[in-house]
């Protein structure tokens, strides 16, 4: 039988009514730093297939590289490195059946946050 009110509900979770959960933030994180890796990665590659191709084009890609936007991308991707790398530590220790109540995720997601950022920090200082 056809739902007569189907045009008056919303939809389930509707935006207007679901709170996010730091959780479901991390695991949405946890797939846009591993997408946006490829940007690096892909400008890494590029980078290589210059310095094999020619002096002078190895000059254009490694001027783009090494420019502020370079340096930019290379920052945040060592970041996102440092997080996915976190949360996927945190992942394996939820599939061994560890740290499933919500007090505990919540404490791994926020350390996946914090251990990110320290670590891309040391990283970026010891270069």
């Amino acid at each position: 039988m056809a739902d007569v009110n189907r045009g008056n509900r919303p939809l389930s979770p509707h935006l207007t009514i679901y709170r996010p959960q730091l959780t479901s933030m991390t695991s949405i994180l946890t797939r846009i730093t591993g997408n946006a890796m490829l940007v690096a990665a892909l400008m890494i590659v590029w980078w290589f297939l210059a310095a094999a191709s020619s002096p002078d084009y190895f000059a254009i890609a490694n001027g783009f590289v090494t420019s502020w936007f370079g340096d930019l991308i290379m920052f945040f991707s060592v970041l996102g490195l440092w997080y996915h790398t976190l949360a996927g530590v945190r992942h394996l220790i939820w599939d061994a059946g560890h740290g499933m109540d919500i007090p505990t995720a919540e404490k791994l997601g926020w350390a996946c946050i914090g251990g990110s950022v320290l670590l891309t920090i040391f990283t970026v200082l010891a270069v």
